[in-house]
């Protein structure tokens, strides 16, 4: 019965080998910077810990039992496995220990032995079945439950953190640690603790039946086998590791190259992006080679091992039963132990490695979640109630960097139902307004009030609830129109999520589209002109209907004649609202009953738009570029339509 080596087998279906362009299950440099500094490794036991939480919840008594029948499931897969062989040493012995007209006579015996070994056989794995059918619901409910505490652990997380993060690699810890219980729980509960109970049943079997000889050489070669596998595995993970990196390095020039295809033909590099992805294959196929060739040796040093151990043991074995010790039974099974034993122990180089991986990963994602939230409400934080809706800024100041304050002290007051606006040149702290009402940050110093309630001691829910946003760059999610505008207002009927459409604007056009509401935006809106996400973004706040609008830049990136359809869509989303507006265009906000000029995050001047241009300070100045400007385009735009005008008519 020879034995054929496969540590390796299955090593590149489960050992986080990734073909070009396939993401890697090693973890990457990009998945610890997504922690941040200061994160400091669980180790592995703190882990197992943590994990042992999601497999044995306090409130699922149900998942309980399951994790206690899998178990009892799995050692009796154990014991059966390890008790078969006897059935083939008795059958054995009653057919070669009888003579032939006595065997006749007794032919039951044997045939029964036979019948009882193959029914071992058949519960040996109807168990194993059995363990997976009862862990097959603990196992995805803790895949669910930790995904879940992830993904409500990342929405809670600050704004701060999520600018200097990569998105893409907090996507990575949690798919691969969400990941890593299945593959902890495939590869530890299913192989490696049955395979550890089969060897302990193996080694006191074969120390009760045939000595301590025997049991010394299956133990030695054991032991010689795990030490060879973990030497070699722990060289060939660094070696696997280098080729995941060269293939992320292709994918990502591959997917950087794709994304700017229209720059690529721009400026005619096809050639170059060829040559650096090529770069990075020819690495990827050096180090694939040497992980391929490290697998055969691997494989071979297994056998070799394990060959070599069973071969001793069964000379042994020969010797006793020509010695009248054995009977050719005991022969039999003592062979038909080891290679059971050696099924199990051919994976265990990719066992070792995935679970070590796995354990990464698991514990990469708990460091996540351990990761404090900036933002929290106060012990004591009651929801926000909002009569009137005045909005006041007393002395505050902030700083993203404790090295450079972005604000200095400012104060005002944007009184319920009116308008006031604030201007200045890029980096005066405008859109940082914003965030802090938002309570996107905490000011270092000062406080900001509505209607007389400071916004820390209320919940950040029901304060965002009760502020509404036009961003300059409005973001929708990739699904319907009708999706992204019911998104202000989850529970609107349809009838008032098409009012708020007609009030933004774009009803008429949505309905010019084969689909309608039904038709999907693309992904981050980008199958929708500027004004038409503008429009969206618009009627998702009125079907919000908060009480108080915060404008920050919404029509800055728009050409002229949007800019002008869309801010009549604001003014009417602004009437009777208490609004902000963080302006770029001053024309947009010459009804404001108050303007704030900001400069170096000072306010400088203050008042309405005629008092400001009355002054001739820096409004004044910015006002009279921005029509000079406005005037040069009209100018152009006059000479286009005349040229357009006399070729038409020469032709």
């Amino acid at each position: 019965m020879a034995h054929v080596g496969h540590g390796g087998r299955g090593a590149h279906a489960h050992a986080g080998i990734s073909m070009p362009g396939r993401l890697s299950t090693t973890a990457l440099p990009d998945d610890l910077n997504a922690l941040g500094e200061g994160a400091k490794p669980l180790g592995v036991w703190n882990t197992l810990k943590r994990l042992f939480r999601y497999l044995w919840p306090r409130d699922r008594p149900g998942q309980r039992l399951r994790v206690v029948l899998a178990m009892a499931s799995l050692v009796l897969a154990k014991i059966i496995t390890v008790l078969v062989p006897f059935a083939y040493k008795y059958a054995v012995d009653a057919l070669s220990g009888l003579p032939n007209a006595q065997a006749l006579q007794f032919a039951a015996v044997p045939v029964m032995l036979v019948i009882a070994y193959g029914v071992g056989r058949v519960l040996m794995v109807a168990f194993a079945q059995l363990r997976d059918w009862f862990f097959a619901e603990v196992g995805q409910a803790a895949v669910r439950s930790l995904a879940d505490t992830a993904f409500r652990h990342l929405h809670a997380l600050s704004l701060r953190y999520h600018l200097q993060r990569r998105t893409g690699a907090l996507a990575r810890i949690v798919e691969r640690g969400t990941k890593g219980i299945e593959v902890i729980l495939r590869f530890s509960l299913f192989n490696s603790i049955p395979t550890a109970i089969e060897m302990l049943l193996v080694l006191a079997i074969v120390f009760s039946r045939f000595g301590g000889l025997y049991s010394a050489v299956v133990a030695l070669t054991i032991v010689a086998y795990v030490a060879f596998t973990w030497t070699v595995t722990e060289w060939r993970t660094q070696v696997r590791r280098a080729m995941n990196a060269a293939d992320n390095e292709a994918s990502g020039y591959a997917i950087d190259s794709l994304l700017n295809y229209e720059t690529v033909k721009y400026f005619t590099n096809e050639e170059h992006e060829a040559r650096r992805h090529d770069a990075a294959m020819a690495k990827y196929e050096k180090l694939a080679i040497k992980t391929t060739k490290s697998l055969a040796f691997l494989n071979a040093g297994q056998a070799a091992i394990f060959t070599a151990g069973l071969t001793i043991v069964m000379v042994m074995a020969a010797l006793d039963v020509q010695a009248g010790k054995l009977t050719v039974g005991d022969f039999v099974m003592v062979n038909a132990m080891l290679i059971q034993l050696g099924q199990p122990l051919n994976f265990l180089g990719s066992v070792y490695r995935e679970i070590r991986q796995g354990l990464t990963d698991l514990e990469t994602l708990f460091l996540l979640l351990d990761m404090p939230p900036e933002i929290t409400d106060a012990p004591d934080a009651k929801p926000l109630e909002v009569k009137k809706g005045e909005v006041r800024f007393e002395n505050v100041r902030f700083s993203y960097d404790p090295e450079r304050e972005i604000l200095h002290g400012i104060s005002f007051t944007v009184p319920a139902g009116k308008k006031v606006a604030i201007v200045g040149p890029s980096g005066a702290g405008k859109s940082t307004i914003s965030r802090l009402l938002f309570r996107f940050y905490d000011p270092n110093a000062g406080r900001i009030l509505i209607d007389g309630q400071d916004i820390r001691k209320v919940t950040q829910k029901s304060l965002r609830r009760n502020i509404g946003i036009v961003p300059q760059d409005t973001v929708l999610f990739n699904d319907t129109i009708g999706y992204n505008i019911r998104y202000g207002r989850l529970d609107a009927s349809d009838e008032e999520m098409v009012e708020a459409a007609k009030m933004a604007q774009i009803h008429d056009f949505v309905m010019s589209l084969p689909k309608k509401y039904d038709t999907l935006v693309g992904e981050r809106g980008l199958k929708l002109s500027g004004g038409e996400k503008q429009r969206v973004a618009i009627a998702r706040t009125i079907l919000k209907n908060p009480p108080i609008l915060v404008l920050d830049e919404a029509t800055s990136a728009l050409d002229t004649m949007t800019e002008r359809q869309i801010q009549a869509a604001l003014d009417k989303v602004s009437e009777n609202r208490t609004t902000l507006i963080i302006a770029h265009r001053l024309s947009t906000i010459v009804d404001a009953d108050e303007i704030i000029v900001l400069e170096h995050g000072r306010i400088t001047e203050r008042g309405t738009h005629a008092e400001l241009l009355g002054k001739g300070g820096t409004y004044a100045a910015m006002w009279k570029r921005q029509q000079e400007a406005a005037r040069a385009r009209e100018r152009l735009r006059a000479i286009g339509e005349d040229d357009a005008e006399l070729g038409f008519v020469r032709s």
